[in-house]
Order: structure tokens, then C-alpha cells, then sequence
């Protein structure tokens, strides 16, 4: 890790945590994935953010890199840092925070089913995942906490969730000199010690992390594309979705009013489904927005209102 930009990422998180008055610094190991371990306040470190090769073989086999860009490694470190500062001073012990946010001996789902609508969560990382569990819903309201208070306090202001918030700016202030209680050195499940080959990990990383029901699209996706099978050389339905992806989603935002990790989780399910299906962009670029825009805002007001959309943990 020493030398890789995690390690750059790691030592910004670090200093986020001195700016906050917090002398707590989790652990940092190299794991398969991003991960805290209850009883251990560390964070596992995915080994595809090591090197540039690992990081396109991780979009090559999953079409995307969680923690890849500069943002979104940061907000993932925040929220697993969320998990190990738990974990060093036992927070959900008390019990105000179990009145906050939920008792951490709560099972974890193998499925979530959020509701968008929700303001007693805030929203750090995408899918809603400070609804899946309580540990979680603490994480993310951690997570955000870090960024500077007058950011947190006018996005939520007004949201049941700005309690969970004063409540960890409150604590943080109690805790943030205290040596923990909880200083294990554990490291669990490093990287070293798996000798997983990276075909199997990556068949049953994408086996977890399929959808159950990504064929309810097949029909508006048909209907959009059409069933003929074009030259191959025209343009795959999954690449000219993912190029147009930006407008497509500002339209339906605009059209909807609804936030954009909600119209990310429908329009990454279709876009999945479409290179499935093998679907070509054959027809006229403009048309094809205009019908996939609207056929993504009825699907998305479906998830919206129906609440069908399971999410795996």
C-alpha cells in the first residue's frame, strides 16, 4: 500500500480525523474488498485500488470501480472509519445511540428494500445504504459529520436525520481525546493470507452482487432498442447508454425530482441488462434519449412507489 494513492487517501482521511479533534486512527490492511470487522477498528483496503492493472481489471470484470475516483474513495474510507470508531469506543453500547439509530446486534439483511423518500438517513454513499442496518445508518451519519458542519447543517436541515448528526457532533466532542477501549491490532481476512485465485473471486462477487430480477426490464428495454439483430458494428445499447448517461440522467432528474443514486441503481440495472440482452443502438440518437429518458422515469417512479427494489448487502 505504502506508496500507492490509497496511501494518499488514507493519510487525507488521517488528517481529516486531527482537523475534527479526534485522536482515533483506524488500522488499514490490504483485503479482497472494502470492509470493518465487528470487534476490530481497522478498515480492509480492496486489492484492486494497489495498481493501476488491478484497478482496469476490477472495471473489466464489474463495470465499475467502487472507491475509484478521488470522491468516492474518500466517502467509503469516511463511512468504513465510521464502522471502526464504533468499534474502538464501543458506541452502540449506549444508549442514546441505540435509541438514534438501532441496536447493533440487529441481524444484517441479505437484501435491503430503501425508501428513497426517507429523511431520517443521510446520504453518503449511494443506495440508500444508511437504511440497511443500524451500524450503517451510524457509519454514513459519521461519515458525513467530517465534512465541515455548516454543509451537513444546511442539507439537512429540517430532515430528522440533522439529530443523528448534533448527536455525533455531541459525542465526538465527548470522545474525541479519549484513549479507546477497544485497541485491538487484529488484522482479519488480509489479503496475504487468501489463496483465492481471481477468477473465483470475481464469478462469486458478481454472482453476490446480481440483481434477482433484472429481466422485469427486458420488454421497455426491447421496446426502446428493438429485437433486430443491426451490423455489428453498430454501436452496443450499453455503450451508447453509458455516453449518454450524464444527459439522460439530468432529464429524468428534472422530469422526476428525485435524487440521482435513485436513478443511477435503475439506469446500472438497465445498462447491465441491455449488454445481456445484446441490444444495439441502431435508430436515431435523439429519438433513442427521448424514448429511453422516459421509459427510465416511469421505471424509476415504479422503484419509487412500488418499493420492489431489493438491494444485496
Amino acid at each position: 500500500m505504502k506508496g500507492s494513492r490509497v496511501q494518499g487517501a488514507v493519510d487525507r482521511l488521517y488528517e481529516t480525523l486531527a482537523r475534527r479533534g479526534l485522536r482515533f486512527r483506524p488500522r488499514v490492511w490490504e483485503a479482497a474488498e472494502w470492509f470493518s470487522p465487528v470487534g476490530t477498528p481497522g478498515i480492509g483496503i480492496p486489492f484492486y485500488l494497489l495498481h493501476p492493472r488491478l484497478v482496469r481489471l476490477e472495471r473489466r470484470q464489474m463495470f465499475e470501480v467502487e472507491g475509484g475516483s478521488r470522491g468516492e474513495c474518500q466517502r467509503i474510507l469516511r463511512h468504513e472509519c465510521g464502522h471502526a470508531i464504533q468499534q474502538a469506543y464501543r458506541l452502540h453500547r449506549r444508549r442514546r445511540w441505540q435509541k438514534l439509530f438501532g441496536l447493533s446486534s440487529t441481524p444484517y439483511p441479505q437484501y435491503y428494500q430503501p425508501n428513497p423518500a426517507s429523511r431520517r438517513h443521510v446520504q453518503n454513499l449511494r443506495l440508500f445504504y444508511a437504511q440497511s442496518h443500524p451500524d450503517e445508518d451510524f457509519a454514513e451519519t459519521f461519515a458525513t459529520w467530517l465534512r465541515p458542519r455548516h454543509i451537513w447543517r444546511k442539507r439537512y436541515a429540517g430532515w430528522p436525520a440533522l439529530a443523528k448528526l448534533e448527536y455525533v457532533d455531541e459525542l465526538m466532542g465527548e470522545i474525541g481525546q479519549l484513549t479507546p477501549p477497544n485497541r485491538s491490532r487484529a488484522t482479519v481476512d488480509p489479503l496475504w493470507r487468501s489463496s483465492q485465485t481471481l477468477r473465483n473471486h470475481y464469478e462469486e462477487k458478481r454472482t453476490h452482487y446480481r440483481p434477482g430480477a433484472m429481466d422485469v426490464f427486458d420488454g421497455d428495454l426491447i421496446k426502446v432498442f428493438g429485437r433486430e439483430d443491426p451490423s455489428p458494428d453498430t454501436e452496443r445499447a450499453s455503450a451508447f447508454l453509458r455516453r449518454h448517461r450524464r444527459r439522460i440522467r439530468g432529464v429524468v432528474r428534472r422530469w422526476t425530482g428525485e435524487y440521482e443514486a435513485t436513478l443511477d441503481e435503475v439506469l446500472d440495472e438497465m445498462i447491465q441488462r441491455a449488454r445481456e440482452l445484446n441490444l444495439r443502438a441502431s435508430g436515431p440518437p435523439e429519438k433513442i434519449v427521448a424514448d429511453f429518458s422516459m421509459m427510465l422515469a416511469v421505471n424509476t417512479t415504479h422503484f419509487l412507489y412500488d418499493r420492489r427494489s431489493r438491494i444485496p448487502l
